[in-house]
Formats: C-alpha cells, structure tokens, sequence
C-alpha cells in the first residue's frame, strides 16, 4: 500500500519522463550557450551568450502555468495560507509542509477539475517554491554554481555571481514595490527577526544558514528596497577543494597543517566576496580534531567538523538604547573562560581584535578575517582606531594570507584569459611591528605558488619548541606534503573524511604515509 505522502511526491518521478522540456524566450541577439537543470523537471537554468560582444546572461528556464492551472493555483494558495499550521518545533518545516498540504488538498480537490494531473504537479511545485521557499529568487537558490544573489530594487534586474562566470545578469525581476518588500519581510521573520523604516539595515540568517542583508525602501538607497543573498554551503570547501580549484598548492596547505597542528595564529585578509571566511573555515578544518574551539561571528558562516566545537554569535539590542546587545566584543572576552585551544574569529574590526590579541598572548591559538588588500595595510589598520592593538603586539599574530578573485591569463598569449578564479596572492609571517616576510606568492603569469619554505622563521620556531632539528621537520614537512598529495589525487576532500584523515595521520603516520606514498607510485 502506497503511503499517501508518497503519493503527492513520487508523480514528480513519474511524470518527468512525460513533461516537455521547459522553454523560454532567448532574446533575439543571444544563443544558448549552455543549459543545466536546477529543480527537474520544472525549472533550468540558460546561460545566453549575446552574438555580438559575447557578453553573458543567466537566464532562468521555469514551466509556466496555463489560465486554468494560475487560476487553482491562487486558490489553493489561500485555502493553504489560511489553514495551514506552524510546525510545532524547529526543523521540521518541509516535513510539516507536505503532511498538512495532503489533508488541505483532499479538502479542496474539486479546485482540480478540468486540469490534466500534470498541471496539477506543476501547482504544487509553485506551491512549494512561494511557501517553504523563496518565492522568485529560488531557482537561484537550486543551482550550486551561484554564490550570491543581490537585487538593487525594483524593476532593475536581479544579478547573481556564478563560479564559472562571474556576475551575470539574470531575467528576473520584482516588478512591484509590495512584491519586493513582501519578500524580504517573508524572510527576515522567519529569521526571527525585524525590520522597518526605523531599522532599514538588516543582517540576518536565513533557513540552511544562507545570509541576507537588506536596505529596506527608500530610507538609505535611492531605489528602494534591495538585498543580496550569500549562499550558504552545507558542504563546506576544505584545503583539498583549495587545492583542486587551485587557490592554493600541496606545499602552502602542508604549511598551514603545521600552523594548526601547533596552535599558532593566522588571518586572512582580502576584499568583499573575495572567500576571506571560505578559506578560513578550510584552513580551521586542519585543526586537530581533539581541539576545542569558540567561533565568534556576527551571522553564522562557519560550519566545523569538530565535536568540541562552540559556536557563538552577537546579537543586536533591543529598542533605542540597545539593551541587551551582545557584541562581539563580549563573546571575545566571555570565551576565554571556556578555555578553548583555538579563538576564530569571523571579522574583526572593532575592540574585539584587542581581546583576540590578548587571548594570542597567553598561548591560544587564534584565527580571523579582516578587509585588506594586502598584509602592511593590514598591520596598519591594527595599529589604528577602534582595533587599537599595540605595534609590539602585532607579531602575535604569526601568519597572514591574502586571497583575491583574478583573471587567469591563457598559457597562449597574456591578453587572454581563461576566466576568473581564487588564488592566494600572499602568505606572509609577520616578524616584528612594522615587517613582513613573504614565504609564498602567487605568480599570475604561471598561475603557481613561489616561495622558500627553508626561510620561514614560524618552521624554525615549530622545530625548536617540539625539539626537533630542522632537517627533521623539512622531512616531515614533505612527508606530509605527499598525504596532501594523495587526498587531493583520491579526492578525500569533503571536511569529515579531511578530519578523520588527520585524526589517522596523527594516530600512526608511518602506514598513512605509506599508503599515501604507494598509492602515488613514490
């Protein structure tokens, strides 16, 4: 006997093979230039190439609804907004969803007649995609490629940044002030969260830790009501995804294994959507996996393997005089007592860097983020107002990295480019106030990673405090530069198997190494 909820979901199986192929009306002066599903068999994205100047749009592919079929879909809509219950606890949400629309449905099924089980299948996914989901903007949600997703206003177009093809523009569109507000209301009360022309900035997380941040009406932009959307990854990039997509080498992620391993600090600088906090959350999966760790941040981005993990985050004040803020300042300094390993750090830019300082002072390991095109500029925003940290503090922080996204140049002729990636331009060790030592960078000629390893001070340091010579750790250096190779040829790179690799390295390194070493035909 068939299960009634699985009834209302399997006819999406069934009835794929049936339904055409969405199509939509490419403009008269763009191809198709490429075409990928993103929520069969009702919806695909087209990225459109225009015939003349080759410029791209993205353009979203979704099965219209004939007269008859919009006409139930407004009804049904209201019979289900009306009656349809909260779930009673978190995380529950789809679940409740389908098993009340079943009831509602059987309720109200003469709203169907006349209309082919087909368009019936394809009210529900509407359904589906304006009640649980987010309304215009969830084809976009669907697809991996895209990362953000920012909407200047109304009846200006929505644009997203694609992995393969940077920002494109997209054929969506919110043609009407209330359908736009409606929207973002939607989503930031079920962040549980306000916003108002009194509070027109807004920064919340939304349903699978997906960031929004909105400008409501015309209070502080001149086009109305707009937002952008982070995507959240529920599989989080490690430093074997940075090392296959070539953001970093096999030598620069052995490095930072050493870093983590031995508790030193690092932060990762670089420019808005540059993948400042992906990196991070890469390299903090190489903390060991017995490390207890408090990750401080202003919206939820980090996402961890580990179990002794604690996560924190500030929380906004309540009414004029903000009672009850809880800054990230006071979750700094409250996560001492917690006696964590490692201090991570989302953005500092405020008071709460002098705190981190602090904590790196009295031996915690510590990691952050901060805006910064390179590593000087970066020390002197730290020495400066409202960070404030003293110069002779500065080398507590013992590393710093600078990612960016840059054009890659054709290996054929340095006019060309290939397309756009993220590449780490610098890796420094800062060694007294005001110095820097570059141990690696990036040559965008070649697209590789140039440095001198036997010059790094931070090795030397690691040598002397686990009183080894510096022979020895160079051979173990390579010797776990080879494991790095190897995962990255297995592709171990989800950040569970990265962790359980580590925890077996670190167990018994002599047959990890081994296998690693046969395994390469070393």
């Amino acid at each position: 006997m068939v299960d009634k909820e699985d009834e209302i979901r399997n006819p999406r199986d069934i009835i794929t093979s049936m339904l055409k192929l969405p199509t939509v009306n490419i403009p008269s002066n763009y191809s198709e230039f490429k075409r990928y599903s993103l929520n069969p068999p009702f919806c695909e994205a087209v990225i459109a190439r225009n015939n003349v100047d080759g410029d791209l749009l993205y353009i979203v592919d979704e099965m219209q609804l004939t007269s008859e079929e919009k006409e139930g879909y407004v009804k049904l809509r209201e019979f289900v907004e009306h009656e349809l219950d909260p779930p009673s606890e978190e995380g529950e949400t789809p679940r409740n969803y389908h098993r009340q629309l079943m009831g509602i449905v059987d309720s109200h099924n003469k709203l169907f007649e006349g209309i082919p089980s087909i368009g019936v299948e394809k009210i529900m996914y509407y359904l589906e995609r304006d009640i649980l989901g987010f309304g215009t903007v969830d084809p976009l949600m669907h697809d991996l490629a895209v990362e953000d997703i920012s909407c200047s206003g109304v009846n200006r177009p929505i644009f997203v940044w694609h992995k393969e093809f940077d920002t494109l523009k997209t054929n969506l569109i919110f043609t009407k002030e209330m359908e736009i507000e409606d929207f973002v209301m939607k989503q930031v009360h079920r962040a549980g969260k306000h916003t108002s022309a009194a509070f027109p900035l807004t920064d919340v997380t939304l349903p699978g830790k997906h960031r929004l941040a909105i400008y409501y009406r015309k209070e502080v932009t001149l086009f109305g009501t707009s937002f952008t959307i982070r995507k959240f990854r529920e599989d989080p990039l490690t430093v074997i995804d940075l090392v296959e997509m070539g953001t970093i080498d096999e030598t620069v992620a052995t490095y930072f294994w050493l870093l983590m391993e031995n508790k030193l600090s690092m932060m990762v600088l670089g420019s808005t959507g540059a993948g400042k906090t992906t990196t991070l959350n890469a390299i903090c999966c190489l903390i060991q996996p017995t490390n207890k760790i408090c990750s401080i941040e202003e919206v939820s981005e980090i996402n961890l393997p580990h179990e002794n993990w604690v996560a924190l985050i500030s929380r906004s004040g309540f009414g004029l005089e903000s009672q009850g803020e809880i800054t990230l300042f006071d979750l700094v300094k409250s996560s001492l007592r917690h006696r964590p390993d490692f201090i991570v750090v989302g953005e500092v830019r405020g008071e709460e860097s002098y705190v981190l300082f602090q904590a790196l002072a009295t031996g915690h390991g510590g990691l952050c983020t901060m805006h910064a095109d390179n590593v000087n500029s970066a020390i002197k925003r730290l020495v400066q107002k409202p960070m404030d940290i003293a110069p002779d503090n500065i080398p507590l922080m013992n590393c710093a990295a600078v990612v960016k996204k840059v054009r890659l140049l054709s290996n054929e002729s340095s006019l060309s480019y290939l397309g756009s990636g993220r590449r780490m331009v610098q890796v420094s060790e800062i060694t007294g106030p005001d110095t820097v030592r570059d141990i690696f960078t990036w040559n965008p000629v070649t697209d590789t990673f140039e440095g001198d390893i036997m010059s790094s001070q931070i090795l030397h340091k690691i040598a002397t405090d686990n009183g080894f010579t510096r022979e020895e750790l160079l051979d173990e250096f390579e010797r776990r530069k080879v494991v790095i190779g190897w995962m990255t040829e297995k592709h171990i790179r989800d950040f569970r198997s990265v962790s359980r690799t580590l925890a077996a390295y670190y167990r018994d390194p002599e047959s990890i190494f081994e296998k690693a070493a046969d395994s390469l035909g070393l």
